[in-house]
């Protein structure tokens, strides 16, 4: 019950460049997302998923209508969705672990999905570039392979990654898309930047960068962001990473230095401050080993929920 493409199954001892070449459908696809130009998507009804991170909803969400993610260089974000239930998961990989990860996804999707004999399982993959070190291409088939070794089918729809989603300029590469977003209703995918990447961006950077396992960071019965309790050890060298310059940062901490978007360095220095002054988020953030509960208010922007109110 494999990764099909037109019904068919698809062949993963061919190389990536013969499967696209045998169903032209698939670059003409990508070609048209690539053409698009990325739209900024505000805060109201918008759930941001940052590395390692996943959530799922449905259309029947009262509070979240789009689900997104950016600054995906070697990464690639997929979005799985059931076209009986509109169950969408959109999740933000790195290669830490993806065969547990897509596991992981399509069974958060299938558990929103109480329509089993109606609809079907569709995968769009998009980001990734033709890397120096080849990150994105080996991520790439991971996910091709993980997603073939599922017990349902999984029909790929959009693939948009790596040598579709690259361009040359002056013998560098960078990815077109960084990011994209989906809109539960709709179903809708298109290329996307966000303004807004909280609530707790610096918390959630820093999950990732001690080691993060993917997370599910949202209830869609309750319609509830849910972030941490987070652990970790006081982070190595924060302070002599601190110190370092700009190119020390990008060459050190970047899977792709020369492909980063602008901010990545004030990202990390951040998270690394942020590392810095909760070296034990166990006392700091999360005294009572509760997650910090989010719902959307009128407006439709995230408010913190105090726990009693649950």
């Amino acid at each position: 019950m494999p990764l099909l493409i037109n019904g068919e199954r698809v062949d993963l001892a061919r190389p990536t460049g013969d499967m696209i070449r045998a169903y032209p459908h698939l670059e003409e696809k990508a070609k048209l997302l690539r053409s698009q130009p990325a739209q900024i998507v505000e805060p109201k009804g918008l759930l941001y998923v940052q590395q390692r991170e996943f959530a799922v909803t449905t259309p029947k969400d009262g509070s979240v209508s789009i689900l997104g993610s950016d600054d995906a260089t070697t990464c690639h974000i997929v979005v799985l969705r059931h076209t009986g239930s509109g169950a969408t998961c959109l999740t933000h990989c790195d290669g830490s672990d993806t065969e547990a990860e897509v596991s992981l996804i399509m069974s958060s999707v299938k558990s929103l999905s109480d329509t089993p004999g109606c609809g079907r399982l569709e995968v769009h993959l998009v980001g990734g570039f033709n890397d120096d070190r080849q990150l994105s291409q080996k991520l790439t088939n991971q996910l091709l392979r993980a997603f073939d070794l599922q017990p349902d089918d999984v029909h790929l729809v959009t693939f948009c990654v790596t040598e579709l989603n690259d361009r040359e300029e002056e013998d560098i590469h960078f990815p077109i898309i960084y990011g994209i977003a989906v809109n539960v209703k709709t179903a809708e995918i298109f290329p996307a930047t966000f303004p807004e990447k909280g609530p707790d961006e610096d918390l959630r950077s820093a999950h990732v960068l001690t080691g993060a396992t993917l997370t599910n960071i949202y209830d869609a019965k309750m319609e509830q962001l849910h972030i941490g309790p987070y652990f970790w050890r006081p982070f190595p060298h924060v302070d002599f990473w601190l110190q370092q310059d700009d190119k020390q940062i990008l060459q050190n901490l970047s899977t792709s230095p020369l492909a980063e978007p602008p901010h990545f360095v004030s990202h990390i220095r951040s998270t690394l401050t942020f590392l810095k002054e909760h070296p034990f988020p166990s006392r700091s953030l999360f005294p009572d080993r509760k997650p910090r509960i989010y719902k959307k208010n009128e407006e439709g922007l995230w408010e913190q929920v105090c726990s009693d109110k649950i």
